[in-house]
C-alpha cells in the first residue's frame, strides 16, 4: 500500500518486525484507496508501547461527516509484549531506531 524508500537509503536496516496497527474506520477505507504516505514517519515507545508517528492517511472525499478526521494523529502498533520488550531492550542497549519500511 505504501513504502518508504527512504529509509532504505538512510539507514541500515538489520531486521524487519511485522506488526498490526490500530486504525479507525475512514482511515481503513483511505488505506484501501491507496491515500498513505510513511515517508516521513517514525516509530517511538511510550509507557511501554509502540507508537508510529509523522505517517499521514488522507480522508476520502465521501467520508462521514460526523468523524473528525486527523490525518497525522499517533496510531498505536500491535505487538505482543515479548517484542515490545525485546524491542525496548535494543533501542536502550544498542541505540537502535524504529521506522516503518511498508504499510
Amino acid at each position: 500500500m505504501a513504502l518508504n524508500k527512504k529509509a532504505r537509503h538512510e539507514y541500515f536496516i538489520e531486521d524487519e518486525i511485522e506488526a498490526g496497527l490500530e486504525l479507525q474506520g475512514w482511515e481503513v477505507k483511505a488505506l484501501r484507496q491507496g491515500k498513505a504516505n510513511i515517508s516521513e514517519s517514525y516509530v517511538f515507545m511510550r509507557d511501554g508501547e509502540a507508537f508510529v508517528s509523522g505517517m499521514t492517511i488522507t480522508p476520502l472525499n465521501q467520508a462521514s461527516t460526523h468523524v473528525v478526521a486527523n490525518p497525522t494523529r499517533v496510531r498505536k502498533l500491535l505487538m505482543s509484549r515479548r517484542e515490545l520488550d525485546n524491542l525496548l531492550g535494543r533501542i536502550n542497549r544498542e541505540g537502535m531506531t524504529l521506522t516503518a519500511l511498508s504499510l
